[in-house]
């Protein structure tokens, strides 16, 4: 069946090419001609407008990925913050609780 579908792919690739050929070849007057020209720099301009819609969408995510990314770091470094205060209370706590403990067992 996957030789199935690639012969009929060539076979739809060879039929457009024919048909574009085709076309090509039917044009046999200047006014014809200029028509084609005229459709074609159509397609060209609406080509250059959709790559420059899709390239301002591009530019617009990739700053919005940015500036989630510096966000994300910026959120990273306060959580580590937050951890290092909080290690350091662990640390006070246990000293204050080792003193109590001290104290306690000499009276």
């Amino acid at each position: 069946s996957a030789q199935i579908a690639d012969l009929q792919q060539k076979l739809l690739d060879a039929d457009n090419g024919d048909r574009a050929k085709q076309r090509w070849d039917s044009i046999a007057t200047i006014l014809e001609a200029k028509c084609a020209l005229k459709y074609l720099l159509g397609e060209l301009v609406s080509s250059k407008v959709q790559e420059s819609k899709l390239q301002s969408n591009l530019e617009q995510s990739q700053a919005s990925c940015s500036d989630v990314q510096k966000m994300l770091m910026e959120e990273r470094n306060h959580i580590a913050e937050l951890e290092a205060e909080f290690q350091s209370q662990i640390l006070v706590q246990e000293q204050q609780h080792q003193e109590k403990v001290k104290h306690s067992s000499w009276k």
